[in-house]
Formats: structure tokens, sequence, C-alpha cells
């Protein structure tokens, strides 16, 4: 069953976030709009999500999933980074841009990439989305879904 949830932009209500936030626990699958386009997510490990949101966007097992980070603390958890990385990253971020880094082992399998042991990651500039992850007790792993219509050329 969908629901609707109307978050505030700029000031979002902290009820909004937190009926989005145990929805997310309950292993739903939620689209919500990033700075660049809009974005599937699920809860990071969940099976039936990960599952769901390959069928909907048609993806094979060798696509890069992307985890939506708050900060460099949780960026370090995910990926492994070496002081270069971390300087371009530093440098790009918050941003649009999505970065194809190694995965640590507290990246579930199958959200890596099969042969490259890789994950995306990414620290947006949207300020509505940060509370969000603050309340979320567990982390939320987004998969892009832009529609063709509304790519820029």
């Amino acid at each position: 069953m969908a629901k609707y949830y109307d978050v505030h932009p700029d000031n979002p209500q902290p009820r909004s976030i937190a009926q989005v936030a145990d929805s997310v626990r309950a292993d739903a699958l939620i689209a919500y709009p990033t700075d660049s386009c809009y974005a599937l997510g699920c809860r990071l490990g969940s099976r039936d999500g990960i599952d769901r949101i390959r069928a909907i966007r048609q993806l094979d097992d060798r696509h890069h999933f992307t985890l939506v980070c708050q900060d460099f603390a949780q960026l370090g958890q995910f990926v492994r980074i070496d002081n270069d990385v971390f300087r371009a990253i530093k440098a790009s971020t918050p941003g649009r841009y999505t970065f194809i880094l190694p995965a640590t082992r507290e990246v579930p399998r199958m959200l890596q990439h099969p042969k490259k042991k890789t994950v995306g990651v990414r620290i947006p500039t949207t300020s509505s989305r940060r509370p969000c992850w603050r309340s979320w007790a567990s982390r939320c792993c987004p998969a892009r879904c832009c529609c063709p219509a509304r790519r820029s050329r």
C-alpha cells in the first residue's frame, strides 16, 4: 500500500520525518527527491527492498547501488578512502556527485558490485534530507530513479 508524506523542504516537521523513518525501518520502499533527480530507497541490508528496486528499475546484479551518507564519518564506515581520494571528495562534496569506491565489510554483499566489490557513495547538498538521516536508526540504501524525459543532456 502506498503512502504519501508531505515534508516541507526548508522546515521539515519532526512528526513527518519520524513517520518516514518508521516506514523505512519496517522495510518500506521510499521515493524521495534529491538534488539531481528522484531516488528509490530502502533500509540498508533489506533483501526485499533491494529486489523490489531491481525489479522496478529493471537492473541486473552488476548495477552499482549508491549509499547516501550524512557526512564523512558515515562515509568512512562504508568505503575505504586514501588521502588522495579523500581530498577529491572533500573538494566536491556536498554535491551532486556519486563516487564509486571499494566497499568495507559493513556494506552487505548484495549491494556491492559482484566482481569489483565496490559501491557508490554520495553526500547530498539538500538540507531537508539531513534530519531524515539523523532520525533513521538504520541507514538507507537509495538507487537513483531518473525518468528518461527529465534527464539533462
